[in-house]
């Protein structure tokens, strides 16, 4: 019987030799450089709120970043990267241009349908527990660690920066004073707000070794004379964002319901940084110990 040669179209190659041909092709496409790219490239970053951007930073993989939030403005390189809105009024369509692979924020951000949104486009989503704790700046860490595909540098991070939260929390324990009674507004708009219990503000003055003057009520509650003659601060606290909104500290201080707080009779005004004040990043421990020098300490140089 004559055999068809192997060459002509309608011959038929053994099964083995078939299966190992597949094989060779699926390992080629899997050596190809793009597939190798794929396989190796950095993910691309969105990251939704100052401080979690501030640990990139921090963890030298800026360069994964194609976007961030309208609070990343720290280190000033992150103020010139791409802007997707404020964390908590975002959209699908603004973040997903910008092709990520991982998005990293707190719990609070949204709308929820947004997120929803975002996680069935494929995008993986890291949302970590905002709590205004220690435990929230280390979640904080690890899930961009994760993100970035940096968790053992993001655990030496954390390493040293647990010792410098043991260092500056024995410092606050140290003090044998009075705790000043401290008042913390939020004056970024024309109608300043002070902060009550379980507010970022409440757990900093807390750390620094203050006592919040605005005690019964949770979160933010507009500013009123009567309020504060109650609450009697002895030190007002504020950002560097809300004096300037103001207008300095002059035209802060002219503000009538002030003249009713033995702060005023001292203008006792602290200033920080909005990051650092209530952001809960990488920069935690030394903001403790700067608020506790300049607030408990009196040293206000």
């Amino acid at each position: 019987m004559a055999r068809t040669p192997m060459n002509m179209p309608n011959a038929r190659m053994p099964a083995s030799r078939t299966r190992r041909a597949a094989l060779a092709g699926l390992g080629a496409l899997a050596l190809s450089p793009w597939s190798r790219a794929r396989a190796t490239a950095a993910p691309r970053l969105v990251t939704l709120g100052g401080s979690i951007t501030e640990i990139v930073y921090a963890l030298g993989a800026e360069a994964q970043l194609v976007g961030t939030d309208s609070t990343s403005f720290y280190p000033p390189a992150a103020a010139k990267t791409p802007k997707v809105g404020y964390f908590r009024q975002l959209s699908a369509e603004g973040i997903l241009s910008l092709r990520p692979d991982a998005i990293v924020g707190t719990d609070d951000i949204g709308p929820p349908a947004v997120v929803e949104q975002l996680r069935s486009a494929g995008v993986q989503v890291e949302l970590v527990r905002a709590d205004h704790s220690w435990g929230e700046v280390q979640r904080k860490l690890q899930a961009v660690g994760r993100a970035c595909g940096r968790a053992a540098a993001a655990r030496a991070l954390q390493a040293g920066l647990d010792d410098q939260w043991r260092a500056v929390q024995a410092e606050v324990a140290a003090f044998q004073g009075t705790p000043p009674r401290v008042l913390f507004i939020l004056a970024h708009s024309q109608s300043p707000r002070v902060a009550g219990t379980k507010t970022a503000a409440d757990a900093m003055i807390r750390f620094f070794g203050g006592i919040n003057a605005m005690q019964g009520f949770e979160g933010y509650r507009a500013l009123t004379a009567e309020g504060l003659a109650q609450a009697a601060p002895d030190v007002i606290l504020t950002t560097d964002q809300g004096l300037q909104e103001q207008g300095g500290a002059d035209t802060f201080w002219r503000r009538p319901e002030l003249a009713l707080t033995p702060a005023y009779k001292s203008r006792a005004l602290v200033t920080l940084d909005a990051l650092e004040l209530i952001g809960f990043g990488p920069r935690l421990p030394q903001s403790v110990r700067t608020l506790h020098r300049r607030v408990v300490l009196g040293d206000r140089t």
